[in-house]
């Protein structure tokens, strides 16, 4: 049995798309329903992404021209471009002004459902940077399904060409990182006869038309012919700063957090033996049976204002850790963000968390996330190092909860600085729960993942097809980051 709370909505979305295929985005923004949930941030701008499940938004600044590439779950939807049933792959959109993107292109998927059919991951990297880049070219990394990863020339955004395939014949892909400046390439891959479908892939990639294999890496057990581990994490992404690559292995359980010495990793012996997959290993944490590790952002030389008086410890290093909800209306444990001290990277822990009271919804929205319908908890942070905000506020995508702003001045105290939940609208797709052998199905927002550019702008893109809404802090919460109050004052004043 099926009961849909969102029968009407669909409906009437349905009956818009039916007569406006090709009509602007604007006019989808504008046909957004319900309230917006928002403190301390404002909407710049919208694009609808023509329809389709959005994963990961990257934004390259191609001199003085702001592209964001946006990787897709898989599905089809109409190209207005071409006139195209085309399968979800990455959408090429000019936000160089935010306020009225401009779709250039759509590069079509494999084909199929979920995360094996589009083209979720998008790392872009300039030619005048990479050591034997093009100058003048730009060039983008995607994923091919969970079947390959590919290299393409995005010099004229609006017209993309395949410059070359990485690697094939995966078993699966995910969360790429691109180190321009080195030109290696971090990538999270499934190579037949591992035992697991994602584990990580290096290779030399700063001459882009011609990839150069280094190694597999992946835990102990997972290399052919090892035992895997009891819990045996998947790796869903790596970051790279300096001469450290933070490993985020699980989804929402099992967690596991890897700190690596790169000049190891991408140097040392790369046979897959047990000594060789621990040689890179300076530090690790496990999260326990109930949380994932999705995203390990890193902040270094992070000085809280309430340590500076301290000859000790006041100044330390912090992994931002953002778990993945992924049950509908609560069906699972909570996910969230936790703050790691790594100071000492043999010794990393948990000094805090941050998470959204369920109960803080709308009321407008029944008053409890759990109950709006689709995901609520994180899912992943923003990982631009060059942010404008540094490492004051971290940007978390937290579902059906939106965009999360945290102010993390002080990562031992946590707190919200702002928030942005976008208005479902006419393509906003529903997500179901069966409770007793009833499912139950509703509209609701999904934001998926994030990013913030250069300038200060936040691209958030929906897995359930509302496209991607741009917003900003206020300019009262940029005040707030920059006031110091009088000693013996509460940190964080309000007033």
């Amino acid at each position: 049995m099926r009961i849909s709370v969102g029968i009407l909505r669909t409906a009437c979305a349905l009956s818009v798309l039916g007569g406006a295929i090709a009509a602007s985005t604007a006019s989808w923004a504008q046909g957004s329903t319900g309230p917006v949930d928002k403190h301390n941030m404002r909407s710049v701008g919208y694009n609808d992404l023509q329809g389709r499940s959005a994963y990961w938004p990257y934004i390259e600044n191609q001199g003085g021209r702001w592209i964001a590439y946006v990787g897709h779950h898989g599905g089809e939807a109409l190209n207005p471009l071409t006139g195209q049933i085309e399968p979800n792959g990455v959408s090429i959109v000019d936000v160089t002004n935010p306020a009225n993107p401009k779709y250039l292109h759509h590069i079509p998927g494999a084909g199929g459902a979920g995360e094996a059919g589009g083209r979720q991951m998008t790392r872009v990297c300039s030619g005048d940077v990479l050591p034997q880049g093009e100058a003048g070219k730009y060039y983008l990394l995607t994923t091919r399904g969970n079947l390959a990863h590919e290299i393409y020339d995005v010099t004229d955004p609006a017209n993309p060409t395949l410059l070359t395939v990485v690697v094939e014949n995966l078993n699966g892909t995910h969360k790429n990182w691109w180190d321009c400046e080195s030109g290696i390439g971090y990538l999270v891959s499934g190579v037949p006869g591992w035992n697991t479908t994602r584990h990580l892939q290096v290779f030399n990639l700063s001459d882009p038309a011609n990839p150069v294999f280094i190694r597999n890496f992946g835990v102990v057990g997972q290399q052919p012919g090892g035992t895997p581990p009891d819990d045996n994490p998947s790796l869903h992404g790596p970051i790279k700063l300096g001469n450290r690559v933070y490993m985020g292995y699980g989804t929402s359980s099992n967690g596991l957090l890897q700190i690596l010495d790169n000049d190891i990793l991408v140097n040392g012996n790369p046979e897959p033996t047990e000594e060789n997959l621990r040689a890179p290993i300076i530090g690790e944490m496990e999260l326990g049976p109930l949380q994932g590790a999705h995203t390990t952002m890193p902040f270094l030389n992070v000085q809280p204002r309430e340590f500076e008086d301290f000859t000790e410890g006041n100044v330390r290093n912090i992994v931002a850790i953002s778990n993945e909800s992924t049950g509908n209306e609560c069906h699972e444990s909570p996910q969230m963000v936790y703050f790691a001290d790594i100071t000492d990277e043999t010794e990393p822990h948990v000094v805090s968390n941050f998470h959204v009271d369920p109960r803080s919804a709308l009321k407008q929205l029944g008053g409890n996330y759990c109950d709006v319908g689709g995901r609520f908890g994180a899912h992943s942070s923003h990982e631009n190092f060059n942010s404008p905000y540094g490492s004051k506020v971290l940007f978390v995508a937290y579902f059906n909860a939106g965009i999360r702003a945290i102010d993390m001045r002080n990562p031992w105290s946590p707190r919200e600085l702002g928030h942005y939940v976008p208005r479902v609208n006419p393509r906003t797709d529903e997500r179901c729960v069966t409770d007793n052998g009833v499912e139950t199905c509703k509209v609701a927002i999904q934001t998926n993942n994030l990013e913030v550019d250069d300038r200060g702008f936040v691209y958030a893109v929906d897995r359930a097809n509302s496209g991607m809404h741009i917003v900003e802090l206020t300019d009262e919460a940029k005040k707030e980051l920059t006031r110091r109050p009088e000693a013996g004052t509460p940190p964080y004043d309000e007033n």
